[in-house]
């Protein structure tokens, strides 16, 4: 077996280049995946922009489907050359916040002072890949704790099919799970990129019957009526809070989901929402957020704000998967552009500044 391997790693600001790194050796939790497709996120990008600090020479990425290469001596129940995901998050379950029920929360690790602005855990730490250890984007990718994060691609299923479960669809429907929606809900749900359409999915599938997604993008507009959106509005054509209040009889939506990540759409999605209706965040944010007093009714409107980061774990991989075999719904149509390993830099040009239609890109060694 070779001893060298392509990566693209973090070299500074808006820089990412790809490089020759060692094919990291196997202890005995770990499995090394020799990756067949990935994939780049909107949290990379905040990393190649400088918003969120990872070291320099980190291997980004965290969105893997592969093969297992390699299985370490104390991992049992799975096969070398078996088709398998891992979540963009993977925890070791053996943190007090994995066990209190925030896998995704791991805090096993101790972060430098100044690399996150603290000291400390970082609140992150179940996010590993391409954040605290070497990522997906490479040829290979060395998975920690791979009795809990491991997951057999069911028979059938195509990488582009599952290449969403990771991240994208983990996030997208944790948003909906944490919007508390029920039977005859309306909701809405602000920006419609890769995680904005998965959230729309997920509310369709928690039985919101009225499903109102937020873009200024028309195409993805069109992809949101196919994930389940009832009812589009583009930000560039109209006052969306006016037209929401509208639309629910000055009731306010019962939930709201921000997938994007900015004052303008986390404040639009409080000032829609009705007395006692969740807001569902899932945005990175890349500044201070402020909460306007009378959209917050100062405290008063029983109003719950709730963030996410991604579910991980096997069992968590295992039901999205089953989700996309299910045929209930196809993110295979997310994937528009695909990419060899050694032209990511373009990839990530083509992503970073959303050209050509762009949702997802598949990256493949």
């Amino acid at each position: 077996m070779a001893t060298m391997m392509k990566a693209a790693v973090f070299v500074g600001k808006n820089r990412i280049e790809v490089v020759d790194k060692p094919i990291p050796d196997v202890g005995p939790n770990d499995a090394l995946i020799r990756i067949t497709t990935t994939t780049i996120c909107g949290t990379d990008v905040h990393i190649l922009k400088g918003e969120y600090p990872v070291a320099q020479g980190l291997t980004i990425g965290h969105e893997p489907v592969g093969v297992i290469e390699k299985l370490g001596s104390a991992v049992q129940g799975y096969t070398e050359g078996q088709r398998v995901i891992a979540g963009a998050i993977c925890p070791n379950f053996n943190s007090y916040a994995a066990q209190d029920g925030a896998a995704s929360q791991d805090g096993s690790y101790l972060i430098p002072m100044g690399l996150c602005g603290c000291h400390g855990y970082k609140a992150t730490a179940g996010w590993r890949f391409g954040n605290l250890i070497d990522g997906t984007q490479a040829e290979y990718v060395l998975v920690p704790d791979a009795q809990g994060n491991l997951a057999p691609v069911p028979d059938g299923l195509t990488d582009e099919q599952v290449l969403m479960c990771p991240d994208i669809m983990s996030t997208g429907f944790k948003g909906a799970e944490n919007a508390n929606i029920r039977m005859g809900d309306t909701v809405v749900v602000f920006a419609q990129g890769p995680i904005g359409l998965c959230a729309t999915a997920g509310a369709r599938l928690m039985g919101a019957t009225t499903i109102i997604a937020v873009d200024g993008n028309d195409h993805r507009l069109d992809i949101a009526k196919k994930m389940g959106a009832d009812l589009t509005l583009n930000f560039n054509q109209c006052d969306v809070v006016d037209e929401i209040m509208t639309i629910t009889g000055g009731r306010g939506v019962d939930a709201s989901i921000e997938a994007l990540g900015t004052q303008q759409t986390f404040e639009s999605a409080l000032r829609v929402l009705k007395p006692g209706g969740t807001l569902s965040s899932l945005g990175v944010y890349a500044s201070d957020l402020t909460i306007p007093l009378n959209a917050f009714a100062a405290g008063l409107g029983d109003h719950r704000i709730v963030t996410a980061l991604c579910p991980g774990g096997k069992e968590r991989m295992r039901r999205l998967m089953n989700v996309v075999a299910s045929g209930r719904i196809d993110l295979g149509v997310l994937v528009t552009h695909q990419f060899k390993l050694d032209n990511i830099v373009a990839a990530y040009e083509l992503f970073a500044n959303q050209r050509d239609g762009v949702l997802k890109v598949a990256i493949k060694p």
